[in-house]
């Protein structure tokens, strides 16, 4: 009977639990990503309705009710998700002026639509909006739709052009 030395062993070990733990991801880990793409839009912004305390340490975010363009003359509400680090601007830095555009990427996501009675609600911990200088006041009873969710960061941010607002 012939043994195989140890030393062997103790080096086919690491390739054998390997080739043993190998985790099979689940199929619908690709659709995540399709559903994650990122697309340019412009937004206006209308009004702040929710920000963290800057934390030093995690990241942050804020939470604006804008109006995104559609076309040159149609726009439509959403709610933006803003994400920061603790070293990167936040956008309402920049101050609130509803005659800035902001161009930004941006993903769509319908898990966190809602409406601005949900984004203004007392009982939570988003209880008023913050409006941009000039922006039209919202009324929140009237909106009863959900706003679509758009979620991005301080990374995906193009830039900031001052235009003049259609009336």
């Amino acid at each position: 009977m012939r043994f195989v030395k140890p030393s062997i062993w103790y080096a086919l070990l690491p390739a054998l639990l390997c080739a043993c733990t190998v985790v099979k991801e689940p199929a619908n880990a690709e659709l995540r990503w399709q559903d994650g793409k990122k697309e340019p839009i412009r937004v206006r912004i209308v009004a702040l309705a929710w920000s963290h305390s800057r934390s030093s340490f995690f990241s942050n975010e804020e939470i604006f009710v804008a109006e995104k363009a559609l076309s040159q003359s149609e726009s439509r509400l959403v709610k933006l998700v803003y994400g920061y680090l603790p070293y990167q601007p936040r956008l309402s830095d920049g101050g609130l002026d509803y005659a800035t555009v902001h161009e930004i990427r941006a993903v769509r996501d319908p898990e966190c639509d809602e409406t601005l009675s949900q984004i203004t609600s007392p009982h939570g911990p988003r209880s008023s909006l913050k409006y941009s200088t000039d922006s039209p006041t919202l009324n929140v009873e009237r909106r009863r739709a959900p706003l679509p969710c758009y979620i991005t960061t301080a990374d995906d941010y193009g830039k900031a052009v001052h235009e003049p607002v259609n009336d």
